[in-house]
């Protein structure tokens, strides 16, 4: 009995410290992405050649790179180096950056600052209880999956509808999808931990579950900076 409690135990440590990596990891990209953005919506020269050049193919290859990045890291984290993936996740949170500075072009200082903090509150939240749960979210998860995926069709459907209805329920559908994959994204990555693992495959995973996470948080608040950001 006290060798199974130990056992226990263990594991709840081995997996508190990965969560800590992950959330480290997270919270890393988050700040060099608020960062870049901010640098680059204050930058004539960055806002030009973006947004002012007269053509939208900057600011295209800009998301190429961005999408590039993540699937590339998705795909080969296992037979990169752990540096190699840290440098690539890094690199995507600048581009991500480079993107959201548009964010700071459109909507006020003060409703993003205000937005960001519910944006963290809910994520704080929905992320604790994935973690700490015991009921399997699986179901949820999937669920959820299958619902972004819809999602992104209606929002490609609607960038040629310009419907404002189907605007308003695509925002309020990205929401609550982005919220209930917070929690079960946080269930999933918590279950990755394990006690066999070396340095080098537990920094990659860590990285990986941050990227996770990471693209949960921005998707959520750019959901929510629909409803609550007020434009410049």
């Amino acid at each position: 009995m006290e060798t199974q409690l130990s056992l226990e135990q263990q594991r709840e440590q081995v997996q508190a410290a990965f969560i800590s990596k992950v959330y480290g990891w997270m919270s890393c990209a988050l700040v060099i992405t608020g960062v870049v953005a901010m640098w680059a919506s204050s930058t004539e020269a960055v806002i030009n050649i973006l947004f002012g050049s007269g053509s939208s193919l900057p600011f295209y290859i800009l998301i190429g790179a961005e999408i590039g990045a993540v699937i590339y890291l998705s795909a080969r984290i296992n037979k990169m180096s752990a540096e190699t993936a840290g440098t690539v996740f890094l690199l995507y949170s600048v581009l991500n950056g480079l993107t959201l500075s548009m964010v700071f072009l459109v909507y006020t200082s003060q409703s993003i600052a205000s937005t960001f903090l519910i944006t963290a509150l809910t994520f704080g939240v929905m992320s604790a209880y994935g973690y700490m749960t015991k009921k399997d979210l699986t179901s949820i998860g999937n669920l959820a999956f299958m619902a972004l995926i819809g999602l992104i069709i209606a929002s490609v459907v609607n960038f040629f509808m310009q419907s404002e209805m189907l605007h308003y329920i695509i925002g309020y559908a990205g929401v609550l999808i982005f919220v209930a994959l917070t929690a079960y994204d946080t269930q999933k990555i918590k279950q990755m931990a394990a006690f066999d693992d070396d340095a080098e495959t537990s920094k990659k995973k860590s990285i990986f579950g941050a990227l996770t996470l990471y693209l949960d948080f921005v998707n959520l608040f750019l959901y929510l900076l629909r409803f609550l950001g007020d434009r410049k």
